[in-house]
């Protein structure tokens, strides 16, 4: 969810090391339930560098996936988005998957992942 700690974190970071991306040909890609709006909003608020796509429509991308889900927290049940990452290799195989990431570090992990494909 744009500018949540979480995902502010997340995209500052993969955007700092876009360049180290590019280098290893890995494009990126975000994707929320955010709209189109929001998402203009959170790049040009934090200058980032990779592209935002939105996932607003029920059965879309997230629902495929598995990954738009119910959440407990505090005692409160809501529908949220599993932060997890997908590493596309470049026949379009899903070449490696990342889980209820934890932000601190994630960047680097992906970022060696992806200069080993």
């Amino acid at each position: 969810k744009d500018n949540t700690p979480g995902c502010t974190t997340e995209n500052v970071e993969f955007s700092a090391l876009k360049g180290e991306f590019d280098k290893a040909d890995t494009a990126l890609l975000g994707v929320s339930k955010d709209s189109a709006k929001k998402h203009q909003n959170f790049i040009a608020k934090h200058d980032l560098k990779a592209p935002l796509a939105t996932d607003a429509e029920e059965n879309g991308l997230s629902d495929a996936l598995g990954i738009w889900t119910e959440k407990k927290n505090y005692g409160r049940t809501y529908m949220g988005m599993v932060r997890t990452t997908y590493l596309v290799d470049a026949e379009g195989t899903i070449a490696r998957v990342w889980n209820k990431v934890k932000v601190k570090g994630h960047v680097d992990e992906v970022l060696e992942a992806a200069r080993a494909l």
